[in-house]
Protein backbone atom coordinates (compact mmCIF):
# COMPACT_ATOMS: atom_id res chain seq x y z
CA UNK A 1 0.00 0.00 0.00
CA UNK A 2 2.78 2.37 0.96
CA UNK A 3 4.60 1.63 -2.30
CA UNK A 4 1.41 2.39 -4.22
CA UNK A 5 0.98 5.76 -2.45
CA UNK A 6 4.63 6.68 -3.03
CA UNK A 7 4.37 5.80 -6.72
CA UNK A 8 1.20 7.87 -7.04
CA UNK A 9 2.86 10.83 -5.34
CA UNK A 10 5.90 10.60 -7.60
CA UNK A 11 3.59 10.45 -10.60
CA UNK A 12 1.74 13.58 -9.52
CA UNK A 13 4.99 15.47 -8.96
CA UNK A 14 6.24 14.40 -12.40
CA UNK A 15 2.95 15.47 -13.98
CA UNK A 16 3.15 18.85 -12.27
CA UNK A 17 6.72 19.37 -13.49
CA UNK A 18 5.75 18.29 -17.00
CA UNK A 19 2.89 20.79 -17.12
CA UNK A 20 4.83 23.66 -15.55
CA UNK A 21 3.95 26.98 -17.18
CA UNK A 22 4.36 30.71 -16.62
CA UNK A 23 2.86 33.95 -17.92
CA UNK A 24 4.47 37.37 -17.42
CA UNK A 25 2.89 40.80 -17.76
CA UNK A 26 5.47 43.42 -18.73
CA UNK A 27 5.69 46.87 -20.24
CA UNK A 28 7.39 50.23 -20.76
CA UNK A 29 6.10 53.77 -20.34
CA UNK A 30 8.30 56.42 -21.99
CA UNK A 31 7.27 60.08 -22.18
CA UNK A 32 9.22 63.30 -22.69
CA UNK A 33 9.52 66.58 -24.56
CA UNK A 34 11.15 67.33 -27.88
CA UNK A 35 12.23 70.37 -29.91
CA UNK A 36 12.92 70.62 -33.64
CA UNK A 37 14.31 73.72 -35.32
CA UNK A 38 12.46 73.00 -38.57
CA UNK A 39 9.35 70.92 -39.03
CA UNK A 40 6.99 70.53 -41.97
CA UNK A 41 4.73 67.76 -43.25
CA UNK A 42 6.08 64.99 -45.45
CA UNK A 43 3.50 65.83 -48.13
CA UNK A 44 4.80 69.44 -48.21
CA UNK A 45 8.34 68.38 -49.13
CA UNK A 46 8.94 69.47 -52.71
CA UNK A 47 5.87 71.71 -52.83
CA UNK A 48 7.72 74.80 -51.66
CA UNK A 49 11.19 76.28 -51.83
CA UNK A 50 13.57 74.46 -49.45
CA UNK A 51 13.97 77.54 -47.27
CA UNK A 52 10.22 78.08 -46.86
CA UNK A 53 7.50 76.46 -44.81
CA UNK A 54 9.43 75.01 -41.87
CA UNK A 55 8.80 76.14 -38.30
CA UNK A 56 10.40 75.21 -34.99
CA UNK A 57 8.20 73.13 -32.70
CA UNK A 58 8.11 72.02 -29.07
CA UNK A 59 5.98 68.95 -28.40
CA UNK A 60 5.37 66.12 -25.98
CA UNK A 61 7.06 63.01 -27.33
CA UNK A 62 6.36 59.36 -26.65
CA UNK A 63 8.45 56.22 -26.84
CA UNK A 64 11.68 57.96 -27.77
CA UNK A 65 14.15 55.87 -25.77
CA UNK A 66 12.02 52.73 -26.02
CA UNK A 67 8.53 52.42 -27.48
CA UNK A 68 5.77 52.50 -24.87
CA UNK A 69 4.13 49.08 -24.68
CA UNK A 70 2.54 46.38 -22.60
CA UNK A 71 2.56 42.68 -23.26
CA UNK A 72 2.11 39.12 -22.15
CA UNK A 73 4.70 36.41 -22.66
CA UNK A 74 4.71 32.88 -21.42
CA UNK A 75 5.91 29.33 -21.75
CA UNK A 76 4.76 25.81 -20.95
CA UNK A 77 7.09 22.87 -20.39
CA UNK A 78 6.10 20.10 -22.80
CA UNK A 79 8.75 17.68 -21.61
CA UNK A 80 11.95 16.47 -23.23
CA UNK A 81 13.46 19.95 -23.14
CA UNK A 82 10.72 21.41 -25.35
CA UNK A 83 8.58 24.40 -24.40
CA UNK A 84 5.58 26.08 -25.97
CA UNK A 85 6.10 29.87 -26.01
CA UNK A 86 4.07 32.94 -26.96
CA UNK A 87 4.22 36.75 -26.95
CA UNK A 88 1.41 39.29 -27.35
CA UNK A 89 2.65 42.89 -27.32
CA UNK A 90 0.76 46.13 -27.93
CA UNK A 91 2.29 49.55 -28.50
CA UNK A 92 0.60 52.72 -27.30
CA UNK A 93 1.11 56.46 -27.15
CA UNK A 94 1.75 57.36 -23.52
CA UNK A 95 0.98 61.02 -24.23
CA UNK A 96 -2.53 60.33 -25.56
CA UNK A 97 -3.37 56.72 -24.71
CA UNK A 98 -3.92 55.90 -28.38
CA UNK A 99 -2.81 52.71 -30.13
CA UNK A 100 0.62 53.05 -31.71
CA UNK A 101 -0.81 51.50 -34.90
CA UNK A 102 -4.49 52.17 -35.49
CA UNK A 103 -6.58 49.04 -35.91
CA UNK A 104 -3.99 46.59 -34.58
CA UNK A 105 -4.59 45.30 -31.07
CA UNK A 106 -1.15 43.68 -30.80
CA UNK A 107 0.80 45.81 -33.25
CA UNK A 108 4.30 45.07 -31.96
CA UNK A 109 4.21 41.28 -31.70
CA UNK A 110 1.67 38.45 -31.78
CA UNK A 111 3.14 34.97 -32.15
CA UNK A 112 3.21 31.43 -30.80
CA UNK A 113 5.81 28.70 -31.18
CA UNK A 114 8.06 26.04 -29.72
CA UNK A 115 11.64 26.10 -28.46
CA UNK A 116 14.19 23.45 -27.60
CA UNK A 117 17.77 24.09 -26.48
CA UNK A 118 19.03 21.34 -28.77
CA UNK A 119 16.96 21.98 -31.90
CA UNK A 120 16.24 25.73 -31.83
CA UNK A 121 13.12 27.89 -31.92
CA UNK A 122 10.23 28.04 -34.42
CA UNK A 123 7.54 30.73 -34.11
CA UNK A 124 4.54 31.82 -36.20
CA UNK A 125 2.62 35.11 -36.35
CA UNK A 126 3.38 38.84 -36.48
CA UNK A 127 7.02 39.28 -35.49
CA UNK A 128 10.42 40.74 -36.25
CA UNK A 129 12.34 39.31 -39.20
CA UNK A 130 15.57 37.36 -38.73
CA UNK A 131 17.40 40.26 -40.39
CA UNK A 132 16.43 42.66 -37.61
CA UNK A 133 16.68 40.27 -34.66
CA UNK A 134 20.27 39.16 -35.24
CA UNK A 135 21.65 42.50 -36.50
CA UNK A 136 19.97 44.80 -33.95
CA UNK A 137 22.38 44.31 -30.99
CA UNK A 138 24.97 46.37 -32.88
CA UNK A 139 22.62 48.77 -34.66
CA UNK A 140 22.84 52.53 -33.95
CA UNK A 141 19.55 52.35 -32.05
CA UNK A 142 21.00 50.52 -29.02
CA UNK A 143 22.36 53.70 -27.39
CA UNK A 144 21.25 56.49 -29.74
CA UNK A 145 17.60 55.28 -29.98
CA UNK A 146 15.76 54.71 -33.23
CA UNK A 147 13.80 57.94 -32.91
CA UNK A 148 16.90 60.14 -33.15
CA UNK A 149 19.72 57.74 -33.92
CA UNK A 150 18.38 55.40 -36.63
CA UNK A 151 20.07 55.90 -39.97
CA UNK A 152 18.20 58.67 -41.84
CA UNK A 153 14.55 57.67 -42.19
CA UNK A 154 15.49 54.18 -40.91
CA UNK A 155 16.08 53.41 -44.58
CA UNK A 156 17.76 50.08 -43.70
CA UNK A 157 15.11 48.92 -41.17
CA UNK A 158 17.60 48.49 -38.32
CA UNK A 159 15.12 50.08 -35.93
CA UNK A 160 12.03 48.29 -34.60
CA UNK A 161 9.47 49.91 -36.90
CA UNK A 162 9.21 46.85 -39.13
CA UNK A 163 7.34 43.66 -38.27
CA UNK A 164 6.05 41.15 -40.79
CA UNK A 165 2.62 39.52 -40.66
CA UNK A 166 2.00 35.83 -41.39
CA UNK A 167 5.61 34.97 -40.58
CA UNK A 168 7.45 31.77 -39.76
CA UNK A 169 10.78 32.33 -38.02
CA UNK A 170 13.36 29.66 -37.21
CA UNK A 171 16.41 30.45 -35.06
CA UNK A 172 19.09 27.85 -34.40
CA UNK A 173 20.73 27.08 -31.07
CA UNK A 174 24.04 28.76 -30.34
CA UNK A 175 26.86 26.67 -31.85
CA UNK A 176 30.18 27.85 -30.32
CA UNK A 177 29.04 31.47 -30.62
CA UNK A 178 27.30 31.14 -34.00
CA UNK A 179 23.52 31.59 -34.38
CA UNK A 180 21.65 31.49 -37.70
CA UNK A 181 18.04 32.41 -38.42
CA UNK A 182 15.60 32.52 -41.30
CA UNK A 183 12.13 34.03 -41.66
CA UNK A 184 9.41 33.84 -44.29
CA UNK A 185 6.19 35.83 -44.48
CA UNK A 186 3.43 34.51 -46.75
CA UNK A 187 1.89 37.10 -49.03
CA UNK A 188 -1.50 35.35 -49.18
CA UNK A 189 -2.32 36.59 -52.68
CA UNK A 190 -4.56 34.41 -54.84
CA UNK A 191 -2.91 33.13 -58.00
CA UNK A 192 0.64 34.12 -57.02
CA UNK A 193 2.41 32.47 -54.10
CA UNK A 194 5.39 34.87 -54.29
CA UNK A 195 3.42 38.12 -54.47
CA UNK A 196 3.69 40.04 -51.23
CA UNK A 197 6.17 37.65 -49.64
CA UNK A 198 8.87 38.79 -47.20
CA UNK A 199 11.92 36.67 -46.47
CA UNK A 200 15.18 37.14 -44.65
CA UNK A 201 18.21 35.18 -43.47
CA UNK A 202 20.87 36.26 -40.99
CA UNK A 203 23.81 34.99 -38.96
CA UNK A 204 25.41 36.27 -35.76
CA UNK A 205 28.73 35.34 -34.16
CA UNK A 206 29.72 36.24 -30.59
CA UNK A 207 33.13 35.55 -29.08
CA UNK A 208 33.94 37.34 -25.82
CA UNK A 209 34.16 41.09 -26.46
CA UNK A 210 33.68 40.71 -30.23
CA UNK A 211 30.41 40.34 -32.09
CA UNK A 212 29.42 40.49 -35.77
CA UNK A 213 26.20 39.86 -37.69
CA UNK A 214 25.12 39.89 -41.34
CA UNK A 215 21.76 39.53 -43.01
CA UNK A 216 19.56 40.08 -46.04
CA UNK A 217 15.87 40.95 -46.21
CA UNK A 218 13.66 40.98 -49.32
CA UNK A 219 10.12 42.35 -49.73
CA UNK A 220 8.42 41.40 -53.01
CA UNK A 221 5.53 43.23 -54.65
CA UNK A 222 4.65 45.35 -51.65
CA UNK A 223 4.21 49.07 -51.25
CA UNK A 224 5.39 50.74 -48.07
CA UNK A 225 3.24 52.14 -45.30
CA UNK A 226 2.87 55.89 -45.16
CA UNK A 227 2.76 58.57 -42.52
CA UNK A 228 0.65 60.72 -44.83
CA UNK A 229 -1.26 59.64 -47.97
CA UNK A 230 1.18 59.03 -50.84
CA UNK A 231 0.79 60.17 -54.38
CA UNK A 232 -0.20 56.60 -55.20
CA UNK A 233 -1.00 53.55 -53.10
CA UNK A 234 -1.69 50.93 -55.73
CA UNK A 235 -0.40 47.76 -54.10
CA UNK A 236 -2.70 45.97 -51.66
CA UNK A 237 -0.16 43.24 -50.85
CA UNK A 238 1.04 45.38 -47.94
CA UNK A 239 -2.14 44.62 -45.97
CA UNK A 240 -1.37 40.90 -46.07
CA UNK A 241 2.30 40.77 -45.14
CA UNK A 242 2.51 43.93 -43.03
CA UNK A 243 5.34 45.30 -45.16
CA UNK A 244 5.73 48.66 -43.51
CA UNK A 245 9.32 49.92 -43.76
CA UNK A 246 9.22 53.57 -42.83
CA UNK A 247 8.45 56.30 -45.36
CA UNK A 248 10.41 59.52 -44.97
CA UNK A 249 11.89 62.36 -47.00
CA UNK A 250 14.68 59.94 -47.91
CA UNK A 251 12.52 57.40 -49.80
CA UNK A 252 9.28 59.32 -50.32
CA UNK A 253 9.65 59.37 -54.11
CA UNK A 254 10.08 55.60 -54.36
CA UNK A 255 6.92 54.34 -52.67
CA UNK A 256 5.79 52.57 -55.82
CA UNK A 257 8.71 50.14 -55.69
CA UNK A 258 7.86 46.57 -56.72
CA UNK A 259 10.67 45.06 -54.65
CA UNK A 260 12.83 46.14 -51.73
CA UNK A 261 16.09 44.54 -50.66
CA UNK A 262 18.26 45.25 -47.62
CA UNK A 263 21.71 43.81 -46.96
CA UNK A 264 23.53 44.83 -43.79
CA UNK A 265 26.51 44.00 -41.60
CA UNK A 266 26.80 45.12 -37.97
CA UNK A 267 29.44 44.47 -35.35
CA UNK A 268 30.92 45.62 -32.10
CA UNK A 269 33.84 45.40 -29.69
CA UNK A 270 33.91 45.96 -25.93
CA UNK A 271 37.28 47.38 -24.85
CA UNK A 272 36.38 47.01 -21.16
CA UNK A 273 33.42 47.57 -18.81
CA UNK A 274 33.43 51.29 -19.63
CA UNK A 275 34.07 51.57 -23.37
CA UNK A 276 32.60 49.81 -26.39
CA UNK A 277 32.13 50.63 -30.06
CA UNK A 278 29.73 49.38 -32.72
CA UNK A 279 29.61 49.88 -36.47
CA UNK A 280 27.21 49.11 -39.30
CA UNK A 281 26.97 49.13 -43.08
CA UNK A 282 23.87 48.65 -45.22
CA UNK A 283 22.92 48.52 -48.88
CA UNK A 284 19.25 49.21 -49.66
CA UNK A 285 17.67 48.78 -53.10
CA UNK A 286 14.21 49.81 -54.33
CA UNK A 287 13.46 48.18 -57.68
CA UNK A 288 10.67 49.49 -59.97
CA UNK A 289 7.92 47.45 -61.59
CA UNK A 290 5.51 48.04 -64.44
CA UNK A 291 3.30 50.25 -62.26
CA UNK A 292 6.12 52.23 -60.64
CA UNK A 293 6.49 55.97 -61.25
CA UNK A 294 10.31 55.80 -61.21
CA UNK A 295 12.23 53.74 -63.74
CA UNK A 296 15.67 52.77 -62.41
CA UNK A 297 16.62 50.84 -59.29
CA UNK A 298 17.43 53.28 -56.51
CA UNK A 299 20.24 52.34 -54.11
CA UNK A 300 21.29 53.82 -50.77
CA UNK A 301 24.54 52.91 -49.01
CA UNK A 302 24.92 53.78 -45.34
CA UNK A 303 27.82 53.47 -42.92
CA UNK A 304 27.88 54.47 -39.28
CA UNK A 305 29.55 54.02 -35.90
CA UNK A 306 28.62 54.53 -32.25
CA UNK A 307 30.97 55.00 -29.28
CA UNK A 308 29.48 54.14 -25.87
CA UNK A 309 31.04 55.24 -22.57
CA UNK A 310 29.97 54.36 -19.01
CA UNK A 311 32.01 56.61 -16.66
CA UNK A 312 30.04 55.57 -13.56
CA UNK A 313 27.55 52.80 -12.88
CA UNK A 314 24.45 55.00 -13.24
CA UNK A 315 25.45 57.02 -16.32
CA UNK A 316 25.66 55.99 -19.99
CA UNK A 317 26.97 58.34 -22.69
CA UNK A 318 27.09 57.74 -26.44
CA UNK A 319 28.10 59.56 -29.62
CA UNK A 320 27.41 58.46 -33.17
CA UNK A 321 27.80 59.41 -36.82
CA UNK A 322 26.28 58.02 -40.01
CA UNK A 323 26.66 58.79 -43.70
CA UNK A 324 24.02 57.85 -46.29
CA UNK A 325 24.53 58.24 -50.03
CA UNK A 326 22.06 57.51 -52.82
CA UNK A 327 23.17 56.43 -56.29
CA UNK A 328 22.72 58.47 -59.44
CA UNK A 329 19.55 57.18 -61.07
CA UNK A 330 16.15 58.29 -62.38
CA UNK A 331 17.57 61.42 -64.02
CA UNK A 332 19.40 62.57 -60.87
CA UNK A 333 23.03 63.53 -61.51
CA UNK A 334 23.73 64.97 -58.06
CA UNK A 335 22.79 62.10 -55.74
CA UNK A 336 21.41 62.81 -52.27
CA UNK A 337 23.68 62.46 -49.24
CA UNK A 338 22.87 62.69 -45.53
CA UNK A 339 25.35 63.33 -42.70
CA UNK A 340 23.91 62.69 -39.24
CA UNK A 341 25.49 63.35 -35.82
CA UNK A 342 24.04 62.07 -32.53
CA UNK A 343 24.62 62.34 -28.78
CA UNK A 344 22.77 60.58 -25.96
CA UNK A 345 22.83 60.56 -22.16
CA UNK A 346 21.02 58.10 -19.89
CA UNK A 347 20.90 58.35 -16.09
CA UNK A 348 19.71 55.33 -14.10
CA UNK A 349 17.46 56.24 -11.16
CA UNK A 350 16.68 52.61 -10.30
CA UNK A 351 16.58 49.18 -11.91
CA UNK A 352 13.32 50.11 -13.63
CA UNK A 353 13.45 53.90 -14.06
CA UNK A 354 15.74 56.27 -15.94
CA UNK A 355 16.11 59.78 -17.33
CA UNK A 356 17.51 60.51 -20.79
CA UNK A 357 18.53 63.33 -23.12
CA UNK A 358 19.14 63.16 -26.88
CA UNK A 359 20.65 65.60 -29.37
CA UNK A 360 20.90 65.18 -33.14
CA UNK A 361 21.86 67.13 -36.25
CA UNK A 362 21.51 66.15 -39.90
CA UNK A 363 22.67 67.83 -43.08
CA UNK A 364 21.32 66.78 -46.48
CA UNK A 365 22.68 67.65 -49.91
CA UNK A 366 22.08 66.69 -53.53
CA UNK A 367 18.80 65.80 -55.22
CA UNK A 368 16.06 63.19 -54.85
CA UNK A 369 12.53 62.50 -56.11
CA UNK A 370 9.40 64.12 -54.69
CA UNK A 371 6.44 62.07 -53.52
CA UNK A 372 4.98 61.98 -57.03
CA UNK A 373 7.83 59.69 -58.06
CA UNK A 374 9.19 61.75 -60.93
CA UNK A 375 9.83 65.40 -59.95
CA UNK A 376 13.46 66.06 -58.99
CA UNK A 377 13.81 68.19 -55.84
CA UNK A 378 16.46 69.18 -53.31
CA UNK A 379 17.05 66.52 -50.65
CA UNK A 380 15.79 67.61 -47.24
CA UNK A 381 16.88 66.54 -43.75
CA UNK A 382 14.94 64.01 -41.66
CA UNK A 383 16.63 62.88 -38.42
CA UNK A 384 16.31 59.25 -37.34
CA UNK A 385 12.77 57.96 -37.75
CA UNK A 386 10.78 60.05 -35.22
CA UNK A 387 10.88 62.91 -37.74
CA UNK A 388 9.66 60.82 -40.69
CA UNK A 389 6.29 62.59 -40.72
CA UNK A 390 7.77 66.00 -39.91
CA UNK A 391 11.01 66.44 -41.87
CA UNK A 392 12.83 69.72 -42.24
CA UNK A 393 11.79 72.08 -44.99
CA UNK A 394 15.48 72.76 -45.64
CA UNK A 395 18.80 70.99 -45.94
CA UNK A 396 19.40 70.93 -42.15
CA UNK A 397 17.57 69.79 -39.06
CA UNK A 398 18.32 69.88 -35.32
CA UNK A 399 16.36 67.88 -32.75
CA UNK A 400 16.64 67.70 -28.96
CA UNK A 401 14.66 65.49 -26.61
CA UNK A 402 14.47 64.77 -22.87
CA UNK A 403 12.31 62.21 -21.13
CA UNK A 404 11.67 59.61 -18.46
CA UNK A 405 11.25 55.87 -18.91
CA UNK A 406 9.81 53.30 -16.53
CA UNK A 407 9.79 49.53 -17.05
CA UNK A 408 7.50 47.06 -15.32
Amino acid sequence: MKKTLVAAAVGLVALGAHAQSSVTLYGIVDTGFGWQNSSTSLSAVGSAKPSAGGRSVVKMINGIWAGSRFGLKGSEDLGGGTKAIFTLEEGFNSATGAESTSGLMFSRQAWVGMTNAQFGTLTAGRQYTSYYTLLSPYSPTTWLTGAYGAHPGDIDSLDTLYRANNSLVYTSPNFAGLTVSGSYSLGGNAGSFAAGQVWSVAAQYLNGPVGIAAGIQRIDNAGIATVTPPAVNWNSAMSNNGAEPAVSAINNGFQTAAKQQRIAVTGGYAFNSQWDVSASYSNVQYAPGSSSFFHNTQIWNTGGAVLHFKPISVLDLAAGYSYTRATQANGITSAATYNQFNLSQYYTLSKRTGLYALEAYQRASGKTLAGDGHTIIDATASIGDAQNGSPSSSRSQVAVGVGMIHKF
